[in-house]
């Protein structure tokens, strides 16, 4: 089980060294709707890792700012509001088990205002460090994939695997529209418009904005099937596990497979 608890004075100190971890954490970047759960949830059963869904931190503490009726733009009071929020991920099979205060809100903060929400207040660059204070306390030890907008880049920069997953918002869209329910109010038009809008907040912040890391392995699955994709970053972490176990191979870099 892996615990995120917001105290006032959390900061985001300085990481482990890869050095110091016994088994590499992966680290999977990438726009909304990209697939980058899926990912993680795959590369974590396939290599026995831990899969910590950070973005269900932020969907939590939206969640619990919308109990509360509470602004998105007013970083104050939602600081104040974390410092008194308990947020539990627990890893499974299907997923992580997300429990706010205690209380089971997994399928709660899949909800369209709580993910909408969640965007809104991870622009507040001090809440995001106090998130990046307690995200790299799950994963100091590695043997985690953690998937996020920004854990190669400001959660762990030296994480020893870098995937920036992408594709083009239209395909990102129209993939979330198939995997709707058919009788779905929203069109798959309004869903590209709501990724693109997203996109431009979460590109444009002025605290870690999304970005791929400069060693980062990019992977654009826009003309790309689910299989082709988990077969490469399957490839990808091989190609890694096989560097640590032969030195004079070259570690993982920013190409593509």
């Amino acid at each position: 089980m892996a615990e995120g608890q917001m105290h006032p004075n959390d900061t985001a100190e300085p990481t482990t060294t890869p050095a110091r971890r016994q088994q590499p954490v992966i680290a999977i970047d990438g726009p909304a709707g990209a697939g980058k759960s899926t990912m993680a949830a795959h590369l974590a059963r396939r290599f026995g890792f831990l899969n910590l869904e950070t973005g269900a931190m932020y969907r939590a503490h939206a969640l619990k700012a919308i109990d509360h009726d509470l602004g998105f733009d007013e970083e104050q009071t939602l600081l104040d509001l974390a410092a008194h929020t308990r947020i539990t991920l627990q890893p499974q099979l299907e997923g992580n088990r997300v429990l706010l205060d205690g209380v089971d809100v997994s399928r709660r903060v899949r909800d369209k205002d709580v993910t909408v929400a969640a965007s809104q207040i991870s622009i507040h660059p001090h809440l995001r460090s106090w998130m990046v204070a307690q995200q790299r306390k799950l994963g100091e030890k590695g043997g985690v994939v953690m998937e996020g907008r920004d854990i190669g880049t400001a959660v762990f920069p030296d994480a020893e695997v870098k995937i920036f997953l992408d594709a083009d918002p239209e395909v990102r869209g129209n993939r979330r529209y198939r995997q709707g329910p058919p009788d779905a109010p929203v069109t798959e038009a309004a869903i590209i418009k709501e990724l693109k809008e997203r996109d431009a907040r979460d590109r444009n912040r002025a605290e870690s904005p999304l970005r791929p890391a400069d060693d980062a392995v990019i992977l654009d699955s826009t003309g790309m099937t689910l299989e082709e994709v988990l077969t490469a970053a399957e490839q990808i972490v091989h190609s890694h596990l096989a560097s640590t176990s032969n030195p004079t191979q070259a570690p993982v870099t920013g190409t593509n497979p």
